[in-house]
Protein backbone atom coordinates (compact mmCIF):
# COMPACT_ATOMS: atom_id res chain seq x y z
CA UNK A 1 0.00 0.00 0.00
CA UNK A 2 2.83 2.37 0.91
CA UNK A 3 4.69 1.57 -2.33
CA UNK A 4 1.59 2.41 -4.42
CA UNK A 5 1.12 5.80 -2.72
CA UNK A 6 4.78 6.87 -2.97
CA UNK A 7 5.16 6.18 -6.71
CA UNK A 8 2.69 8.85 -7.99
CA UNK A 9 4.22 11.42 -5.63
CA UNK A 10 7.70 10.62 -6.87
CA UNK A 11 6.57 10.79 -10.52
CA UNK A 12 4.82 14.13 -9.93
CA UNK A 13 7.95 15.55 -8.25
CA UNK A 14 10.19 14.51 -11.16
CA UNK A 15 7.70 15.85 -13.71
CA UNK A 16 7.44 19.19 -11.88
CA UNK A 17 11.22 19.51 -11.67
CA UNK A 18 11.55 18.77 -15.37
CA UNK A 19 8.92 21.41 -16.24
CA UNK A 20 10.84 24.00 -14.25
CA UNK A 21 14.10 23.06 -16.02
CA UNK A 22 12.41 23.20 -19.44
CA UNK A 23 10.87 26.60 -18.67
CA UNK A 24 14.23 28.16 -17.86
CA UNK A 25 15.78 29.98 -20.84
CA UNK A 26 19.06 28.76 -22.27
CA UNK A 27 21.87 31.29 -22.06
CA UNK A 28 25.47 31.29 -23.13
CA UNK A 29 27.78 33.85 -21.51
CA UNK A 30 30.02 35.17 -24.25
CA UNK A 31 31.40 38.25 -22.51
CA UNK A 32 35.06 37.81 -21.63
CA UNK A 33 34.74 40.07 -18.57
CA UNK A 34 31.72 38.14 -17.32
CA UNK A 35 33.52 34.82 -17.75
CA UNK A 36 36.59 36.16 -15.96
CA UNK A 37 34.42 37.42 -13.10
CA UNK A 38 32.61 34.08 -12.78
CA UNK A 39 35.96 32.29 -12.81
CA UNK A 40 37.30 34.66 -10.15
CA UNK A 41 34.26 34.02 -7.95
CA UNK A 42 34.71 30.27 -8.30
CA UNK A 43 38.43 30.42 -7.53
CA UNK A 44 38.30 33.02 -4.74
CA UNK A 45 35.10 32.60 -2.75
CA UNK A 46 35.19 29.64 -0.37
CA UNK A 47 32.64 28.13 1.98
CA UNK A 48 33.31 30.69 4.79
CA UNK A 49 32.81 33.54 2.30
CA UNK A 50 29.52 32.02 1.15
CA UNK A 51 28.33 31.63 4.75
CA UNK A 52 29.23 35.25 5.49
CA UNK A 53 27.37 36.50 2.41
CA UNK A 54 24.29 34.49 3.38
CA UNK A 55 24.46 35.84 6.93
CA UNK A 56 24.76 39.47 5.84
CA UNK A 57 21.91 39.04 3.35
CA UNK A 58 19.69 37.47 6.00
CA UNK A 59 20.56 40.23 8.49
CA UNK A 60 19.51 42.86 5.95
CA UNK A 61 16.14 41.26 5.16
CA UNK A 62 14.67 38.88 7.75
CA UNK A 63 14.41 41.28 10.75
CA UNK A 64 12.39 43.71 8.63
CA UNK A 65 9.96 40.92 7.77
CA UNK A 66 9.43 40.28 11.50
CA UNK A 67 9.04 44.00 12.28
CA UNK A 68 6.40 44.40 9.56
CA UNK A 69 4.31 41.38 10.54
CA UNK A 70 0.99 43.07 11.25
CA UNK A 71 -0.63 39.82 12.44
CA UNK A 72 1.02 40.19 15.86
CA UNK A 73 1.34 43.07 18.31
CA UNK A 74 4.31 45.44 18.43
CA UNK A 75 5.95 43.81 21.46
CA UNK A 76 5.88 40.38 19.78
CA UNK A 77 7.31 41.88 16.57
CA UNK A 78 10.25 43.41 18.46
CA UNK A 79 11.01 40.19 20.36
CA UNK A 80 10.73 38.13 17.16
CA UNK A 81 13.10 40.49 15.33
CA UNK A 82 15.57 40.39 18.24
CA UNK A 83 15.52 36.59 18.22
CA UNK A 84 16.00 36.53 14.44
CA UNK A 85 18.97 38.92 14.59
CA UNK A 86 20.54 36.91 17.40
CA UNK A 87 20.10 33.64 15.50
CA UNK A 88 21.61 35.08 12.31
CA UNK A 89 24.61 36.61 14.11
CA UNK A 90 25.29 33.45 16.15
CA UNK A 91 24.93 31.15 13.15
CA UNK A 92 27.05 33.34 10.89
CA UNK A 93 29.90 33.80 13.37
CA UNK A 94 29.97 30.10 14.27
CA UNK A 95 29.66 28.99 10.65
CA UNK A 96 32.42 31.27 9.34
CA UNK A 97 34.86 30.40 12.15
CA UNK A 98 34.28 26.64 11.97
CA UNK A 99 34.36 26.45 8.17
CA UNK A 100 37.44 28.64 7.97
CA UNK A 101 39.14 26.67 10.75
CA UNK A 102 38.39 23.33 9.11
CA UNK A 103 39.69 24.48 5.72
CA UNK A 104 42.82 25.82 7.40
CA UNK A 105 43.31 22.52 9.27
CA UNK A 106 42.86 20.49 6.09
CA UNK A 107 45.29 22.80 4.30
CA UNK A 108 47.86 22.27 7.07
CA UNK A 109 47.68 18.48 6.72
CA UNK A 110 47.42 18.27 2.92
CA UNK A 111 50.97 19.21 2.03
CA UNK A 112 52.95 18.10 -0.98
CA UNK A 113 56.42 16.59 -0.27
CA UNK A 114 58.29 19.72 -1.38
CA UNK A 115 56.17 21.90 0.92
CA UNK A 116 57.32 20.14 4.10
CA UNK A 117 60.22 21.98 5.70
CA UNK A 118 62.64 20.60 8.34
CA UNK A 119 61.43 23.00 11.01
CA UNK A 120 57.76 22.16 10.46
CA UNK A 121 55.94 20.56 13.37
CA UNK A 122 54.00 17.29 13.01
CA UNK A 123 55.84 16.40 9.79
CA UNK A 124 54.47 12.84 9.87
CA UNK A 125 50.90 14.16 9.70
CA UNK A 126 51.41 16.84 7.06
CA UNK A 127 50.35 14.47 4.25
CA UNK A 128 47.46 12.92 6.14
CA UNK A 129 44.86 14.14 3.61
CA UNK A 130 47.15 14.54 0.59
CA UNK A 131 45.73 12.58 -2.39
CA UNK A 132 47.87 10.30 -4.51
CA UNK A 133 49.72 12.01 -7.40
CA UNK A 134 47.75 12.36 -10.63
CA UNK A 135 44.30 11.97 -9.05
CA UNK A 136 43.42 15.64 -8.82
CA UNK A 137 44.29 18.61 -11.01
CA UNK A 138 43.22 21.30 -8.55
CA UNK A 139 44.51 20.65 -5.03
CA UNK A 140 43.10 23.94 -3.70
CA UNK A 141 39.51 23.02 -4.58
CA UNK A 142 40.09 19.58 -3.08
CA UNK A 143 41.22 21.11 0.22
CA UNK A 144 38.35 23.62 0.27
CA UNK A 145 35.80 20.87 -0.45
CA UNK A 146 37.27 18.52 2.15
CA UNK A 147 37.32 21.32 4.74
CA UNK A 148 33.69 22.15 3.98
CA UNK A 149 32.64 18.50 4.38
CA UNK A 150 34.49 18.31 7.70
CA UNK A 151 32.89 21.53 8.92
CA UNK A 152 29.39 20.27 8.08
CA UNK A 153 29.98 17.23 10.27
CA UNK A 154 31.30 19.38 13.12
CA UNK A 155 28.43 21.85 12.87
CA UNK A 156 25.92 19.08 13.51
CA UNK A 157 27.18 19.18 17.10
CA UNK A 158 28.01 22.88 17.39
CA UNK A 159 24.41 23.77 16.50
CA UNK A 160 23.44 22.44 19.93
CA UNK A 161 26.64 23.14 21.86
CA UNK A 162 27.40 26.67 20.61
CA UNK A 163 24.70 28.13 18.34
CA UNK A 164 21.74 27.54 20.65
CA UNK A 165 23.34 28.97 23.85
CA UNK A 166 24.92 31.85 21.91
CA UNK A 167 21.58 32.68 20.27
CA UNK A 168 19.84 32.63 23.65
CA UNK A 169 22.51 34.90 25.16
CA UNK A 170 22.27 37.44 22.34
CA UNK A 171 18.46 37.33 22.34
CA UNK A 172 18.34 38.14 26.05
CA UNK A 173 20.82 41.00 25.55
CA UNK A 174 18.79 42.47 22.69
CA UNK A 175 15.50 42.14 24.58
CA UNK A 176 17.05 43.84 27.63
CA UNK A 177 18.14 46.71 25.39
CA UNK A 178 14.64 46.99 23.93
CA UNK A 179 13.02 47.06 27.37
CA UNK A 180 15.60 49.54 28.63
CA UNK A 181 14.85 51.87 25.71
CA UNK A 182 11.10 51.50 26.26
CA UNK A 183 11.50 52.36 29.95
CA UNK A 184 13.53 55.45 29.05
CA UNK A 185 10.85 56.55 26.61
CA UNK A 186 8.17 56.05 29.27
CA UNK A 187 10.17 57.94 31.87
CA UNK A 188 11.01 60.87 29.58
CA UNK A 189 7.54 62.55 29.69
CA UNK A 190 7.38 62.05 33.47
CA UNK A 191 10.81 63.62 33.89
CA UNK A 192 9.80 66.61 31.75
CA UNK A 193 6.55 66.99 33.68
CA UNK A 194 8.34 66.81 37.02
CA UNK A 195 10.92 69.39 35.88
CA UNK A 196 8.14 71.71 34.75
CA UNK A 197 6.35 71.37 38.08
CA UNK A 198 9.55 72.19 39.99
CA UNK A 199 10.14 75.30 37.88
CA UNK A 200 6.54 76.44 38.38
CA UNK A 201 6.86 75.90 42.11
CA UNK A 202 10.05 77.96 42.21
CA UNK A 203 8.39 80.86 40.38
CA UNK A 204 5.51 80.87 42.83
Amino acid sequence: MAGISISPISQFSRATTQRVVNAMPEMTISSEKANKFIGWVGDTLTSPHNRLILGVTALMTQPFIDLNNKKVDEETRKISAARTIAKIIAGTITGVIIRGGCIKAINAFTKLPHEITPDMKFKNLRQLFTPSPGILDDLKKYKDSLGTILSVGIMVFTNFLIDAPFTKYLTNKFIDKIKQKENQQEQAPKTVQKTTQIKEAQHE
